[in-house]
């Protein structure tokens, strides 16, 4: 193997591609397991981690939308609600807290992940954690230090679960491309091929009635030239968070009662994010005091409570006010000068 030692030190657990590596290969049945309503990220990293090593993709419940048009078209043979007690061990992927995982006992676990908070690593036997812009680039990595063959259905899953994970490259970093270019070199596979199936992937009318409904009640609240945004939704309440920044929010939230049980999605943009506001902290301090949990990325992030929806809510968008009162959007360029983001 050809890799680069990655000096993590923060814990015993904390191993590298290689480490990983010789840890799994100790094992005989793996249980490789995203998270649930488990997105193209979560579905590709375990496709091609059970390609690579032999074991099993597990799905906690169900694939979202996407996921399950690429589990039909590539013929990934997943397992559903699977019992981690029937596998020798369990790599979690993707994954940063435990609710998460339906909260199913997971015995012996390792973790692959990307979240900039996860819940799950103190607990692991050992982990492999990267602040990547989606866990299938840890996957590309690791797969690039095994000098792994990538074949055709490995490579589109990747792909398709690096450029949903993105934002169709909105919040991409070098790494992103840098892994597609890899793909596309080690595969043969075009990069068409994979939009191709992200393209026949149809929006559900219900999908964009509660988007809709989402933006017509959110309230609109500002602090200095920053927009902050919360509403309620019935479903679909990230692809509703999603939309209110896309139509002019920095930082949206949107909460979704299900069961007594209020899960809220977080989204703010990247001008946000460079000021200070890191959603996967913030909603997990906040799921804290509300006797839940919470994680995630800077700029993407979740949590379920219980809860008034409407407290919850007011706290995330007070909290996110305080972090951007006082901020500025203007940023340095190369030369010292400072210019204001391209609109």
């Amino acid at each position: 193997m050809n890799c680069t030692t990655n000096n993590v030190t923060d814990s015993a657990a904390s191993v590298d591609e290689a480490a990983l590596y010789d840890h799994l290969l100790d094992y005989q049945n793996v249980l490789f397991l995203g998270h649930r309503n488990a997105d193209p990220d979560a579905i590709s990293s375990t496709f091609a981690l059970a390609e690579v090593f032999g074991g099993t993709v597990g799905v906690v419940d169900r694939c979202n939308r996407v996921a399950a048009i690429m589990v039909e078209e590539l013929d990934i043979d997943a397992v559903y609600t699977p019992d981690p007690a029937n596998y020798d061990f369990t790599v979690v992927v993707d994954t940063s807290t435990r609710s998460q995982l339906n909260n199913i006992v997971l015995g012996d676990y390792g973790v692959i992940d990307h979240h900039s908070v996860s819940q799950l690593l103190d607990d692991a036997s050992f982990y492999l954690h990267k602040n990547t812009d989606s866990n299938a680039e840890i996957i590309v990595d690791l797969m690039r230090c095994m000098g792994a063959p990538i074949m055709e259905r490995t490579a589109i899953a990747l792909m398709i679960g690096i450029v949903t994970d993105t934002g169709h490259f909105k919040h991409a970093s070098a790494g992103s491309f840098k892994a597609i270019a890899y793909l596309i070199e080690q595969s043969g596979v075009s990069y068409s091929e994979a939009m191709d199936l992200l393209a026949g992937t149809p929006q559900e009318l219900s999908m964009r009635l509660a988007v809709l409904e989402a933006a017509n009640r959110a309230e609109i609240r500002t602090v200095d030239d920053w927009v902050v945004a919360a509403s309620e939704a019935e479903s679909f309440g990230a692809s509703a968070a999603t939309s209110l920044t896309g139509i002019g929010a920095d930082v949206s939230f949107v909460g979704t009662a299900q069961d007594n049980v209020l899960k809220v999605s977080g989204r703010a943009n990247r001008d946000a994010v460079r000021c200070g506001i890191n959603l996967g902290v913030l909603l997990r301090d906040i799921g804290t005091e509300h006797n839940g949990s919470g994680g995630g990325h800077a700029g993407a992030a979740g949590m379920e409570v219980s809860g008034d929806a409407k407290v919850v809510l007011t706290g995330c968008v007070d909290e996110s006010m305080r972090i951007l009162k006082g901020t500025s959007r203007e940023y340095p360029v190369r030369d010292g000068r400072t210019r204001e983001p391209l609109q």
